[in-house]
């Protein structure tokens, strides 16, 4: 079963085949994903890597975890589940605006 794991601290110009050849060095690489700014085009310094299988993802964690890449010590560990994201208006967690103070709420009937 594939392994996702979170690499952080990486250099902007850093691509995704860099890290595929880097990761390969600890298994077989599934997908490589390095997060980019949609704004501006830019990496954000993060990617999430997928690992073929639990032993080739540890194993990747163990050895490239504090490893020199580009000049940076990179930050490896086990990513973590995707949470829910808000997609509301002002902070409220219904999505519906400002429910509390009567003001403002959506049309149910979109």
């Amino acid at each position: 079963m594939a392994k996702k794991l979170f690499v952080g601290s990486l250099p902007y110009q850093a691509t995704s085949a860099e890290l595929e050849e880097v990761f390969a060095q600890a298994g077989k690489v599934d997908s490589v994903n390095v997060i980019m700014d949609k704004f501006s085009g830019q990496s954000k310094g993060f990617a999430f890597v997928e690992m073929s299988t639990e032993e080739e993802a540890q194993k990747a964690v163990s050895t490239l975890n504090g490893a020199d890449f580009q000049g940076r010590k990179l930050v490896v560990s086990e990513a973590r589940p995707q949470e829910d994201r808000n997609r509301g208006g002002f902070g409220d967690r219904s999505g519906g605006g400002f429910r509390k103070s009567g003001g403002f709420q959506r049309d149910k009937r979109w």
